[in-house]
């Protein structure tokens, strides 16, 4: 399950940078430290759905769209 907070993190990281936010605002907008959001991008912690939604609103995304495919092996 590490490698599910490890890809979501990554493309809750993409998804930022494309949106052209930086780790700090987003952090600050999502009313959360800029050292937990690093930890968050990094994948070294669980988030809640409820934080995953406030995220993805956020960045004007839909939640599953953070997510890998349900393909994935990850989930195993």
């Amino acid at each position: 399950m590490q490698q599910l907070a490890k890809v979501l993190g990554k493309n809750i990281r993409a998804e930022r940078k494309a949106k052209g936010l930086s780790q700090d605002n987003l952090a600050l907008i999502c009313k959360v430290d800029r050292s937990y959001m690093g930890r968050i991008e990094r994948g070294e912690v669980n988030i809640t759905i409820e934080k995953l939604y406030q995220i993805a609103g956020i960045l004007e995304c839909e939640p599953a769209t953070l997510l890998p495919p349900l393909t994935s092996d990850l989930y195993l």
